[in-house]
């Protein structure tokens, strides 16, 4: 019995997807394209929601610096930490021939994406106003902030919903859809957004809170849609309500990757909201331009995911087949495409900062601050890269203890050495090498992670 299994597994996973047998980088590049579409949509959507908040003027513009790591936050979790766990789980039972367990999987995946978006709209709904005053939003920027905020998170369960349920479908090796229905919400949440917060053909100007409209308008289309499609039967995995019954070892086997790897995006906004704090004491021109300068970095995590989650379903395949020499290849391979993606768009804007920044300010104080972050942190954004990657590659081992740990390292550097630096009253630019030394540790210490953890059963 025990010769029988491993050489039936390749021919039960092979017909599915072929993740167990084609050469590496070609299938990490066709399943990452998809991805990369995918993620251009939420860089649009990025652009175009900073240029609205700037054209209604510099307090929305310092409001969204407060909201944006924690609607990111939300993305990071739902899409790349739990989302991850999904893949992980699917995959690696597609990868040991189980399809029945696959199946069962991806009904626990939606109760969990359910609940985590549910948690989110309470907590943000209750203590977001006090989260923006810890972080010093005061007054007018207060306002603004608190605004954006209740209209986009009162949605977060159908955020959730959707980067759930495409990571059922990425973990069975479909990037298409995914990728389609999340382009999709992008182009409605853009032109939702436009006309709505800046009050286009005729419509009344609703500032902020119209640009939060048209992302919770156009995910909650798209979770509709992909409860249609799961349930209709039309994916390589359907959801069936009628034979569902809880087995907890199903919520364990996603949330043992899930769960922990949630600490990751957790450490990364903390990060993030650390220096905010920090930066606020310098001024609101300094807060915007380090805002501006944060999103192309939370912008840049996109070009890693969808290397990333491409990684996710051939690791998790390759280890239900047993196969760890391959799953290591994988991850290594898609470590290495992302930091050159990475390190590119890095060293583009350390060059010519005038690239990105013109796009959402002409103030020069902002424009200053916005510069000085890239000329410091730009060089090294391909071992911000390579850790991400590395990160989403030992969800799909469901190994992410080392990567986790590496998380944590980067943010205790920010937090003391922001608070050493603070003391010091040290200038700007000094916080700003501190996130590049952040960065290169990260990157390096998840490297360091994935070589010597074990892999495999």
């Amino acid at each position: 019995m025990s010769l029988e299994l491993p050489l039936s597994v390749p021919l039960q996973a092979a017909p599915a997807n072929g993740l167990l047998t084609a050469p590496i980088l070609p299938t990490l590049l066709r399943l990452a394209i998809p991805n990369s579409i995918a993620m251009l949509g939420s860089a649009l959507i990025a652009v175009a929601e900073t240029s609205y908040i700037g054209r209604l003027g510099l307090a929305p513009l310092a409001a969204i610096a407060l909201v944006f790591p924690f609607a990111m936050l939300t993305q990071m979790m739902s899409a790349g930490a739990m989302g991850g766990g999904v893949s992980s789980a699917i995959s690696r039972a597609l990868g040991a021939g189980n399809r029945e367990r696959a199946a069962v999987l991806a009904l626990h995946a939606a109760i969990i994406g359910a609940c985590g978006g549910l948690l989110f709209t309470l907590v943000m709904l209750l203590f977001g106003r006090s989260f923006y005053v810890l972080l010093g939003g005061r007054g007018e920027v207060l306002a603004e902030a608190c605004g954006y905020s209740h209209v986009l998170f009162s949605g977060a369960i159908s955020i959730w919903m959707v980067n759930t349920l495409a990571s059922v479908l990425r973990g069975t090796g479909d990037m298409k859809l995914p990728a389609m229905t999340i382009l999709a919400a992008a182009a409605i949440q853009i032109v939702v957004g436009g006309v709505l917060g800046l009050g286009l053909f005729g419509m009344p100007q609703l500032g902020m809170q119209g640009v939060a409209c048209g992302q919770l308008l156009g995910f909650s289309l798209a979770a509709l849609f992909l409860i249609w499609y799961l349930v209709s039967g039309r994916g390589r995995l359907s959801l069936q309500f009628s034979s569902f019954t809880f087995q907890r070892a199903m919520f364990v086997d996603i949330l043992k990757v899930g769960a922990v790897s949630c600490l990751s995006p957790l450490q990364t906004v903390l990060t993030i909201l650390i220096f905010t704090k920090i930066l606020a004491g310098f001024g609101t021109e300094v807060l915007a331009g380090y805002g501006i300068g944060s999103r192309l970095e939370f912008l840049l995590i996109p070009i890693a995911f969808a290397v990333g989650v491409a990684s996710v379903p051939m690791v998790g395949m390759a280890i239900g087949a047993g196969d760890v020499a391959r799953a290591r290849r994988v991850a290594w391979t898609a470590g290495a495409t992302s930091a050159l993606g990475v390190g590119a768009v890095g060293w583009l804007v350390a060059i010519w900062p005038s690239l990105w920044v013109s796009l959402f300010t002409s103030n020069p104080a902002v424009t200053a601050a916005a510069s000085s972050y890239f000329a410091w942190a730009g060089p090294v954004f391909c071992f911000f890269g390579l850790g991400v990657c590395l990160y989403f590659s030992s969800q799909g081992a469901a190994k992410v203890g080392g990567p986790v740990l590496a998380s944590t390292l980067r943010l205790l550097l920010v937090g003391v050495g922001g608070w050493v630096l603070s003391a010091l009253a040290a200038p700007a630019w000094m916080l700003f090498v501190l996130v590049a030394v952040a960065m290169v540790m990260f990157g390096l210490c998840t490297a360091a992670a994935v070589r010597f953890t074990r892999w495999g059963q």
